[in-house]
């Protein structure tokens, strides 16, 4: 287990090592590792998981921060995939239907909003981890 995530109340988290992912290590310049990071996340916003899935597809073999933070955004946006599905189907209960819509614009939000962090700490060269992701994609 982890340190306490701030925010999650001091609850460990289980989020995995990034220790020998960095910058230079790969056959791509720092720029271009930067600018494919920063990519990565930000294409989710419009493509959901595909932006992501193609990036770590295609320079996976060129640059191990590429793909490292090519695979946590395919994790997180697998994970709001899989949200926005158990929400539609909940939506289709009555009872709990009509907050499923409040709860589908706060996951659209914190998707949009954790993106664009990861997008910017991936421009500085910094790996980012999302506080919620399945990591189903090792």
């Amino acid at each position: 287990m982890g340190d306490p995530a701030p925010g999650l109340g001091g609850l460990p988290t289980a989020a995995p090592s990034t220790a020998g992912v960095g910058l230079g290590q790969g056959k791509t310049s720092e720029a271009d590792e930067k600018l494919f990071a920063m990519l990565a996340h930000l294409l989710g916003i419009v493509s959901s998981f595909i932006g992501a899935l193609v990036i770590w597809q295609i320079k996976k073999e060129e640059s191990p921060f590429i793909t490292d933070q090519a695979k946590e955004a395919l994790n997180f946006q697998i994970t709001l995939a899989i949200g926005y599905v158990a929400l539609m189907l909940l939506s289709m209960i009555p009872v709990v239907g009509c907050f499923t819509s409040i709860v589908m614009l706060l996951v659209g939000v914190a998707g949009l909003v954790f993106s664009i962090i990861g997008g910017l700490d991936a421009n500085k060269g910094k790996a980012y981890r999302y506080p919620f992701a399945l990591r189903l994609v090792k």
